[in-house]
Parts: C-alpha cells; sequence; structure tokens
C-alpha cells in the first residue's frame, strides 16, 4: 500500500473511531434510556426487553389492502370484511403497532414535547410501510390547522414524516394539504360523528399538483378512519393514481384482534 493510500485509509477510520469515543464517552454519562419508560438500555432509540414484550406489533398474515392483523394465514391477497366491501377513498394501509394502554404513552409523548421520539418511530414506520413506500412520490402528513399548530408549535404527523424520510422514505410534501377549517377534537366522538366533523375540513394548496402521483398519508394513530379517508378523497380528487396510509398506531375494536 502506498503512502498515499495509508493516508487515505486513515482520514476515513479517524473520523468513525472518533464517533465511537464520542458515543461512548456520551453512553457512560448518560446512559441510553428506553423509549418508554426510561430504563437504561444497551442501545439508543430502543426499548427495553419489558416494554418491547408489551407492545403489539403488526406482522403479517394481515389484511392485504389495511393491514388488520389476522388470527392466522388466509392465503395471499386475502381482505378483512371492511375491506372486501370497498367503498374507501385510499388503496392500503399500514400501522406499526396496536394502540392501546402498553403504547398510549409513545403516541401521546409523541403530542406533547417528546420531539425526541419521532426519529426512531419513523423507523419503524418506514419499516412497517416498506410496501406503500416502495415507488411512491410524496408523503404528505395530515394537517393541523393553523391555530392548532400555533398552540402546539408542531405538527406530530409532519415530524413522523421527516423521520421516514431520513429513514429512507420517499420526500415530504408537507403543506400541500391543509385543514381549511379548526375541527373539534375526535376523541370522544363515533364513527359517524368522527366523519362529520371531518367533512370538507381538508384542501389541496391551490398551485400544487399531484396528477398521476403516488402518495402516502402519514398520521400518528389510525382510530375509525374518518380523518384519512377525508384526506384521501382529497387527494383522489384531485387526480392522485394512489392514496396509501401509513400510521404509527391503530386502534382495534375490543374484542378483535
Amino acid at each position: 500500500m502506498s503512502a498515499i493510500e495509508v493516508s487515505v485509509a486513515l482520514a476515513k477510520a479517524l473520523p468513525q473511531r472518533l464517533r465511537r469515543a464520542g458515543r461512548a464517552v456520551v453512553d457512560a454519562v448518560l446512559p441510553p434510556r428506553c423509549l418508554a419508560c426510561g430504563a437504561t438500555v444497551g442501545e439508543p432509540d430502543a426499548l427495553c426487553g419489558q416494554c418491547w414484550s408489551a407492545m403489539t406489533f403488526f406482522a403479517p398474515p394481515w389484511c392485504a389492502m389495511c393491514g388488520l392483523p389476522f388470527p392466522h394465514p388466509m392465503g395471499a391477497g386475502a381482505m378483512c370484511a371492511d375491506c372486501a366491501r370497498g367503498g374507501r377513498s385510499w388503496q392500503r394501509a399500514r400501522a406499526v403497532m396496536r394502540y392501546d394502554k402498553s403504547s398510549r404513552g409513545l403516541v401521546l409523548g409523541l403530542k406533547h414535547d417528546r420531539t425526541d421520539l419521532a426519529p426512531a418511530l419513523g423507523q419503524w414506520m418506514q419499516r412497517a410501510g416498506a410496501d406503500l413506500l416502495a415507488g411512491a412520490d410524496f408523503l404528505m402528513p395530515v394537517p393541523l390547522h393553523w391555530t392548532r399548530l400555533l398552540s402546539r408549535r408542531y405538527n406530530q404527523a409532519a415530524l413522523l414524516a421527516h423521520a421516514i424520510h431520513r429513514a429512507g422514505g420517499p420526500p415530504v410534501a408537507a403543506d400541500w394539504l391543509v385543514r381549511r377549517r379548526r375541527t373539534p377534537s375526535q376523541g370522544r366522538l363515533g364513527p359517524l360523528a368522527r366523519a362529520r366533523n371531518v367533512g370538507g375540513a381538508f384542501a389541496l394548496k391551490p398551485g400544487r399538483s399531484i396528477k398521476g402521483k403516488r402518495l402516502v398519508l402519514v398520521d400518528d394513530v389510525l382510530t375509525t378512519g374518518a380523518t384519512v379517508e377525508e384526506c384521501a378523497r382529497v387527494l383522489r380528487r384531485g387526480g392522485a393514481a394512489f392514496v396509501g396510509v401509513l400510521t404509527l398506531a391503530r386502534a382495534l375494536r375490543a374484542g378483535g384482534p
């Protein structure tokens, strides 16, 4: 190996060694903590064993369209009863985990200033939604009304979308979809009331063309699906060729899988 080649190899290796040394110092002073409970863990942006085992992560077998988990394999392309009935404006949906008492802390934490969670959660979403993201042109976070954005200071769906992009996902069209009126909280509303609540609440920003584009809506939780359905309806009317839905968590009916 020539002197030049040795110099180049050292130049490449030194920053890597410095980074490892720096990481070791930081970990010694501030050990990595579980994202959910704060217990010490072996590596950053991870869950401890107890919290990991308490989460219900979604994986096949599941509905080919919405990702609803099945209790046993149903065959390639199998769909749940709701998807078989059709009528939705989006084509496919995926979620990382079930929204329940174990995952609630992560979801609510992201809404209430735990912005440090976004990078890890975005990586989880990128893996869970790999089939949606392949070939997608843009990620579109479900928007907040400007008054709510002003009070909260950030949109958690946009944080997740940017984290998915950094993990290898498509670009983020952060402001292409807008919420043109402030809607009351959906928390205590049933499915029909939720649909009425968000009816006409979203619009495509003037001057943005999505004709023929493959888009993926990003949000933190899929509950009844009213919000993403209204968003997807707007995007399909705007000419989108495909609309997928990718969320961190999904609420399942009591007694469901």
